[in-house]
């Protein structure tokens, strides 16, 4: 999909109703601070009734939103806005909004409430959805707020909260419909009849056995379209895509992609249905995973997603990465330093220097972003490594060495120097080498480590291309033209 700095239509509609919403909650508060201001009893009475109508028409605003628009507005608030408008959302739309607002968006929602408010809040979502909320919380209020929970949810949440968070048991549905191989379509007619609304993203039926063992799955336009009197068994599908409850939630998205499902079976090691999976899970998940590592790649994680965090909190997860900046940026310095005769001698380096260091980084992060990709589905064993780093270095040779000319030309239309023109020539295609192998490097020897490979590998391998871009232009300088 291609960029666009022109907005859609619904992007125009969010932007609109965040400016209302900001427009209306400065005026409730200019309202309030001239109201905590005021002596005069009389105006006291009309500032009142004013606050009442707009915190009115606030209300109303918000209760025409979708909860994914009002999660989208309170991440744009400041946290005095944001506490404001939340206590005008309507309590049986709180859940929806907490399942739609980022994590850290969400901590600060539920910070200041207490178990039993939480509790009500959530008491309208099912009991997966609770459980998704309910694992973001601390762990002390995670079990205050379990316990006011009803206690027909209660075994259900802590069945799906005792999955780890990367498997597919902790996102797993637990509301499907499952019917009997034995049974007439006739009878499954009734069932759903019975049973309406049918749970969301519902396009096929579970099959199970008496024990509750995965059978099949019918599709609904089987039961559609087959004669009445036929049975489930002779319709349908009896080797459906499933998974077991412990089986990598990565596993499962994966599968959703390459098979173009809407739903799947999720079975515990008896082979017994326990829950399904659905296309809306599967997406959020791709997306939450996409945030995820955008920001691990730049060193920073999901805390980091309020915009209005406390700048102290903020700074002080920065610091180990300001640090390693700093020192790599002190290292590149100390290179340039031992090259400073050459620089001083020939002052066109000085100019040309910063081309050959941020050169790099394009061919480096583009490698990284497959070798990541890659170790991510489990692809890079030692003969794929092997195989990509001549792929990429033949890639970055052919790039380095056309690229590098065509730099090489204009520095000598500029500067009239064939020495220079080569020496940063071959400077390019030495760095974009580099380059490529530290974009596969990095991230392998990240995991390897035990560590995760996205974490902060776009810090270090700006880190490496710039100093030894530094090193290389510098050292092939002092070595041709001196």
């Amino acid at each position: 999909m291609t960029e666009t700095t022109e907005q859609t239509p619904h992007h125009r509609h969010l932007e609109h109703a965040r400016a209302q919403v900001i427009e209306l909650l400065s005026r409730q508060a200019l309202e309030l601070d001239l109201l905590s201001r005021s002596e005069n009893r009389k105006q006291d009475v009309v500032a009142q009734l004013v606050a009442r109508q707009h915190q009115a028409a606030l209300s109303q605003r918000l209760l025409n939103f979708h909860p994914a628009d009002i999660a989208f507005v309170f991440e744009s608030l400041s946290p005095e806005a944001r506490e404001m408008a939340w206590t005008l959302v309507r309590p049986e739309r709180r859940g929806a909004v907490l399942l739609e607002v980022s994590d850290a968006v969400r901590r600060s929602l539920v910070g200041n409430m207490q178990p039993e408010e939480i509790s009500a809040v959530v008491r309208t979502l099912d009991s997966d959805d609770i459980a998704d909320l309910v694992s973001s919380l601390p762990d002390e209020q995670r079990q205050a707020v379990l316990e006011h929970v009803d206690r027909a949810d209660q075994a259900e949440v802590r069945a799906v909260l005792s999955f780890p968070d990367d498997s597919v048991g902790a996102m797993m549905d637990l509301d499907f419909i499952a019917v009997r191989e034995d049974a007439t379509l006739e009878a499954v007619h009734r069932l759903l009849r019975r049973k309406k609304p049918l749970p969301a993203h519902t396009n096929e039926l579970i099959v199970v056995d008496r024990n509750n063992a995965l059978r099949g799955v019918l599709p609904l336009d089987k039961l559609l379209f087959e004669e009445p009197e036929t049975e489930v068994g002779a319709v349908m599908l009896t080797q459906p895509t499933y998974f077991f409850t412990d089986d990598r939630d990565r596993d499962a998205v994966d599968a959703f992609e390459k098979y173009d499902l809407i739903s799947a079976p999720v079975v515990n090691l008896h082979k017994q249905v326990v829950g399904r999976i659905t296309v809306d899970t599967v997406i959020d998940e791709l997306n939450a995973r996409a945030q995820s590592e955008n920001l691990r790649q730049v060193g920073l994680s999901e805390e980091d997603e309020d915009l209005f965090a406390p700048p102290a909190r903020s700074a002080r997860k920065r610091w180990p990465w300001v640090a390693l900046n700093l020192a790599t940026a002190f290292a590149s310095s100390r290179v340039i330093d031992a090259f400073e005769p050459v620089i001083a001698q020939l002052v066109a380096l000085a100019t040309l220097m910063p081309i050959v260091a941020s050169i790099g980084g394009n061919t480096g992060n583009q490698t990284m972003a497959l070798v990541i990709r890659g170790l991510a589905l489990n692809q890079m064993g030692p003969q794929q490594l092997r195989t990509m780093l001549v792929r990429e270095l033949a890639i970055a040779g052919i790039n380095g060495t056309v690229w590098g000319a065509a730099l090489a030309a204009v520095t000598f239309g500029l500067y009239r120097d064939w020495k220079l023109a080569a020496v940063i020539g071959s400077a390019m295609l030495l760095e974009l080498l580099l380059a490529a192998t530290a974009g596969l490097i990095i991230p392998v020897m990240l995991k390897r480590f035990g560590r995760d490979p996205i974490m902060g590998s776009s810090v270090m391998l700006t880190a490496t291309t710039d100093s030894m871009g530094f090193f290389i232009f510098l050292g092939l300088a002092s070595m041709v033209l001196m």
